[in-house]
């Protein structure tokens, strides 16, 4: 009725309707309830939060997000909020097969669809997809901690190439620094390469490969890519490689990395589930660490001594080790002790 009243009387309108005129001008002048307040300022933080998420996040993850900063809200709400502001989360697309099978013999399947490991750097998957340009397709090729979910390498080229997986690999290596780590990818030629296997030799890594033309063999690079293609790629066009190199850069090491939540993760960031399950080992630039005992193997990086079903057994650990680095400094104190009494006696 307000929309049309400079068309129709409103005595006219009411009457259509059959609502009384003075109901209408008494509810015209009312002020906004409670709830309708709250609703309005609950749907700022709601749209900040979409936004910042590149348009990318549904109710699930805003829900998320905001108990998080402390406001209990119903999940159902937010949804009603998102809808009547316009707001949605992305959906995936159809997959696109890019593998080309190598002639080279193939490595083991070690991973048998076991996606899972208990700490990181202990299992990694690699894959590689293409990235439509005005000027071409670019090639990327990732390696994932099937820990945390978290890309640890990757690199981009123009061509299908042995190096741009061995470039991922060297990236993964350098920054994690793991020892015996299982290496699972597909049968590609770039992963059956002489090149590859040479790298995955000098290194130490153990080289795993799932079947041919399955996608499940390799299920978890094949969801980091379909989440790449629904928040990126599909809402995106790129003119030429520089402009889509910049825009993956921004999306894993800027986003994914460390601020999108992940439904695997109970919603947590992958970094900030490695924060929260990771303890780390080696002392950090401002502080001197404790050696315990001689060792043969010295650690390196992070180790991470437990799931998401077992975090108490690596803070036990933890407890234990401490406990042991301060039994001979509470021996001396108490012979220090022990000596000061007997020089007043």
């Amino acid at each position: 009725m307000k929309a049309n009243q400079a068309l129709y009387p409103i005595a006219t309108m009411c009457r259509v309707l059959g609502v009384s005129t003075s109901g209408y001008h008494a509810w015209s002048q009312r002020p906004p309830s409670a709830r309708a307040r709250s609703d309005a300022t609950l749907g700022e933080r709601i749209s900040e939060i979409h936004a910042t998420s590149h348009g990318t996040y549904g109710s699930p993850r805003v829900h998320v997000e905001l108990t998080e900063t402390g406001v209990r809200v119903g999940r159902k709400r937010v949804a009603r909020l998102m809808k009547a502001l316009g707001l949605q989360g992305v959906s995936r697309r159809r997959a696109v097969r890019t593998t080309v099978r190598g002639a080279a013999p193939a490595a083991p399947d070690l991973v048998d669809r076991q996606f899972s490991a208990a700490q990181a750097n202990k299992l990694w998957v690699a894959d590689i997809t293409y990235i439509p340009t005005a000027s071409g397709f670019l090639y990327l090729a990732i390696v994932l901690d099937v820990f945390s979910r978290r890309i640890v390498g990757w690199s981009m080229a123009p061509t299908l190439e042995a190096k741009l997986a061995v470039d991922a690999l060297d990236m993964a290596l350098v920054v994690r620094k793991p020892r015996g780590v299982i290496h699972h990818s597909d049968r590609g030629s770039q992963y059956t390469s002489i090149a590859f296997g040479k790298r995955c030799r000098q290194a130490a890594v153990r080289p795993s490969m799932g079947s041919v033309a399955d996608a499940y063999d390799n299920a978890m690079a094949e969801s980091f890519f379909a989440t790449l293609e629904c928040e990126l790629l599909d809402r995106h066009r790129f003119k030429n490689h520089g402009q889509a190199r910049r825009a993956v850069f921004a999306f894993i090491e800027g986003f994914y990395n460390p601020r999108r939540r992940h439904s695997a993760l109970a919603y947590l960031s992958p970094a900030e589930f490695e924060r929260r399950h990771c303890t780390p080992l080696s002392p950090g630039p401002h502080k001197p660490g404790a050696v315990l005992a001689p060792v043969k193997d010295k650690p390196s990086g992070r180790a991470c001594g437990a799931s998401l079903t077992g975090p108490a057994r690596g803070a036990k650990r933890c407890l234990r080790a401490g406990t042991k680095e301060r039994a001979p400094h509470q021996a001396e104190q108490k012979n220090i002790a022990k000596e000061g009494k007997n020089t007043h006696q």
